[in-house]
Parts: C-alpha cells; structure tokens; sequence
C-alpha cells in the first residue's frame, strides 16, 4: 500500500470511528452486538442445511389478509421470483427475517444464492448468480426476478445486471450497505476480493462506465453509522444511467439491515408494486 493510500485509509478510519462513536452509532452498535449474537447462533444452520430454496406454492385456503391481497391484487408481483444474496463469509441465514416478512406477505418463490467466503472475484460471481438465475426462471416460468443482496452480495448482483445483460433478467435491484462506490476500509485488506471494493479499483472503474438501456430498478439502503461502508455515504449508487433510488436508514449498523423492520417492511411494500419506477434520491 502506498503512504497516500495508508494515508485515506486512516483518514476514513477516523471519520468511520466519528460516526461510530456519536450517540446515534453507539445505540446502534448496541443493536448491532443483538443482532450479531442472534446471528452467531444461527449461522452454523446455514452450513449444515441448505439454503432454504425452494418453491412455496400457496392457493388461497388458509392465507392470511397480507397474502390474499398480494395474491388477489397482482398474482405478477406474487409470484415474481426473489433472489436473496448475502455478503462475504456470510450464508442464507442472515435473511430468516426477510424470508419469513416476504412470505407472509404473499411471495411464493424465494431462493438464496449463496458462494464461498474464499470467493476472490466478483465477476466470476457473478457470473454464476446469472446461471443461477436462468435456471430459476425456467423453473419459475418467469421472465424477470428480483434480487436483495446485502453488503457484498449486492454488488455482485449490480455487477450481473449492469455488465453482464441481467437488466433484462433483474427488474428491482435492492441492496443493503453495499459499497457502491467502493469503501476505504478496504484498503486495510490486502485480499484479493477485498481489493476490488477499493473506491479506485478497476472493478469500481467499470462499475462506473456508461450503461445504456439498462432498465433495472435500483434501490440502495445505507446507514449513517455502517461500521464498514467508509464514508457511509458510499453505499449510495450514482449513476446517471441508473434507474436508482437511495434510502437513508439512520442508527443501523451494517450487520443489521438485513433484520432491522422497517427496512424489511419497506422492501416488501416495493416488491409488491412492480409497475411503479423511482428515481434518485
């Protein structure tokens, strides 16, 4: 690493420690240390069972008032495939809350995609999130999915929608503390992988090329006090090709979006509505 890079790393350390250390990021690190325990508990489930993919086909005997609505009101929008990506040495597990909201609300195809915490490239993972989603469609019969990817997991998702032609696949796009435009805590990190989330890496510099006619509805969740989003600010997709929005979640550490309800709560509203088109916020 070079001393301007040492340099940045330890300048956006501090401003990360700042945010952290306010009182808004001290209660949320307290939720954070909740939910991380909570995790911890569950997250040997996600390396001895699977990843929970599997059709869920409901009729509309025994639903309740939530999935008759969604069921009733746009049968599309109910069964519109839902990719569920996590982050780096993460599994399916960390979405059990989301899972569970979105089938409640009516959702009947969820699915998990799931790669090795040894990955070194997002590209090539990416690659396989797209075989992966072909054969999810076949299977489905649909023709376009939605994916939710957190922190890591929603980068390769951008990546498969914006370079590798998912934007005919994807129609909404939700990522949750995903470093968009790269994180300067990476920079701490010498692996591979690590390195393509560098604000300056080549991954980045693609990421920022233009992307004509892509029609995939982007929406970026980022916290004011994301431990590892540096700045948090970063989490945000700027892109003047994209059809993005950005949504603030104040005092919501990193680990803790995929859990937190109103966050859950909102993705399944937007889910819901396949018609309706944001814009940058």
């Amino acid at each position: 690493m070079t001393a301007d890079g040492i340099r940045e790393a330890l300048e956006g350390l501090k401003y990360g420690a700042r945010s952290v250390l306010s009182p808004r990021g001290l209660q949320g690190a307290a939720v954070e240390l909740g939910w991380l325990t909570t995790h911890l508990a569950m997250y040997p489930l996600g390396l001895v069972s699977g990843s929970g993919a599997r059709t869920e086909r409901l009729n509309l005997s025994g639903l309740t008032p939530a999935q008759r609505s969604l069921l009733v009101g746009d049968v599309r929008a109910a069964g519109t495939p839902i990719l569920l990506a996590h982050g780096i040495i993460d599994n399916h597990t960390v979405f059990a809350l989301m899972r569970r909201q979105l089938l409640r609300r009516g959702f009947t195809r969820i699915q998990t995609f799931s790669y090795s915490p040894l990955t070194l490239d997002v590209r090539s993972t990416a690659e396989r999130m797209g075989a992966e989603i072909e054969r999810l469609c076949e299977e489905s019969g649909s023709e376009q999915i939605h994916i939710v990817g957190h922190s890591l997991g929603g980068l390769i998702a951008r990546y498969y929608v914006q370079r590798l032609g998912g934007a005919d696949r994807v129609h909404t796009c939700v990522t949750l503390g995903t470093p968009h435009q790269g994180t300067v805590a990476a920079r701490l990190l010498p692996w591979p992988l690590v390195k393509q989330l560098r604000p300056d890496s080549d991954l980045m510099t693609e990421l920022a090329e233009p992307a004509p006619d892509c029609q995939t509805r982007f929406v970026a969740f980022y916290s004011d006090v994301d431990q590892l989003i540096v700045p948090q600010r970063r989490a945000r997709i700027l892109h003047p090709d994209l059809i993005a929005r950005n949504i603030r979640v104040d005092g919501v550490g990193h680990l803790s979006l995929p859990f937190h309800g109103e966050v859950v709560h909102q993705i399944t509203g937007m889910l819901s509505h396949l018609d309706e088109q944001d814009t940058v916020a």
